[in-house]
């Protein structure tokens, strides 16, 4: 049976419109929120969701939806539009994703690959059919080709072959981007998206064995001080060098970009500066006040040498992030240690010794 046409808006866009929405390489506005607009964050309890709901707390906004999983399956068409139908959010944050670790992404790569296509699919059409003013999607700098040249360009996007352990989940946010750009040439729907850089911060994951580099660290280096162990192993040479941007920092770049970002192409999240996983461990190390030894296991993978985005265009509309690394990981340790219940924190333990 052949499905029924979708409702077009009753003002297309022209075909000179049309022309300048797909040419335009980045465009800066300026674009005030009203603080009353109904403001959907999609993903609201993640790393990234729950940072932006902080974000616009703190600015004033007063209609921020934030339907749990259990009202709103994303994955579901039919939740998803009865939503939209009535709701009627007027600007949408798409930070939520089904996220994973190598071993997850190795496993289950069509469950990475499904979820992410449909949650795409189904909140960018629905934001569209819906009368949605602006949508933000959430790509990753994970989804840039594994040899990309450094720092890495927004150009760089689908320009090489992927890192093989996340493909799937690469491909369904790639898609997702290419929906965003699909509907703003047809439709001129208003809608962006951004390449966040390695993130951490408040409500990560802090599993140890699905976690990523900061919070794994900070686990492991906090376990390895309560029980006054000696020495604490981290994988590879230390050499390869990395970018991390705190989420605070990201929130605060999602509003900006929302306010003044308007293109079809990708923009890059980022500060701009790495450091080795060595410099990083010892920066860790000191922040957690572990007194033990690093031992390197040079046997297990060091991965890409370097990872860092090219954020020129990032700096180029006035945006810089605040918060140094530093200040980052102690803030985040401090969270940590208070989600485990533990008073055993930075300050209680500075002059600690193992083997005391």
């Amino acid at each position: 049976m052949a499905m029924p046409a979708q409702p077009v808006p009753s003002h297309p866009p022209s075909l000179v419109a049309m022309h300048e929405l797909h040419s335009v390489r980045y465009v800066a506005s300026t674009a005030a929120i009203p603080l009353d607009a109904p403001i959907y964050v999609a993903g609201h309890r993640g790393l990234v969701g729950s940072a932006l709901t902080r974000k616009l707390q703190a600015e004033g906004f007063q209609n921020i939806l934030t339907p749990s999983r259990h009202e709103l399956d994303l994955t579901n068409a039919q939740e998803v539009e009865h939503f939209f139908a009535t709701r009627q959010p007027k600007y949408v944050f798409l930070a939520a994703a089904k996220v994973g670790g190598i071993l997850a992404n190795h496993h289950c790569p069509a469950d990475f690959a499904r979820d992410n296509l449909l949650i795409a699919t189904h909140v960018i059409h629905a934001s569209w059919k819906y009368g949605v003013r602006k949508l933000l999607f959430l790509g990753s700098s994970c989804i840039y080709p594994k040899f990309a040249e450094q720092p890495i360009r927004e150009e760089a996007l689908m320009t090489g072959a992927l890192e093989p352990t996340n493909s799937a989940y690469a491909v369904a946010k790639i898609a997702g981007i290419e929906l965003c750009k699909a509907y703003r040439r047809q439709h001129g729907f208003a809608s962006i998206s951004l390449m966040p850089t390695n993130l951490y911060g408040p409500g990560d994951n802090f599993h140890p064995e699905h976690s990523h580099v900061i919070p794994g660290l900070l686990r492991r280096f906090h376990e390895a001080k309560v029980a006054r162990k000696p020495s604490v192993c981290t994988w590879g040479s230390g050499q390869p060098r990395r970018e991390f941007l705190h989420v605070d920092d990201l929130a605060d770049a999602c509003l900006f970009a929302m306010r003044r970002y308007d293109s079809p192409e990708p923009l890059n999240i980022g500060c701009g500066e790495d450091l080795t996983i060595a410099e990083l461990v010892e920066t860790i190390r000191d922040v957690v006040g572990f007194k033990g030894n690093i031992a390197w296991d040079p046997s297990k993978p060091d991965g890409t040498p370097r990872k860092v985005l090219d954020v020129s265009r990032l700096q180029s509309l006035g945006w810089k992030p605040r918060i140094k690394l530093r200040a980052g990981l102690e803030a985040t340790y401090d969270w940590y240690c208070a989600q485990a219940g533990t008073t055993d924190n930075r300050e209680a333990t500075k002059s600690e010794t193992v083997g005391k």
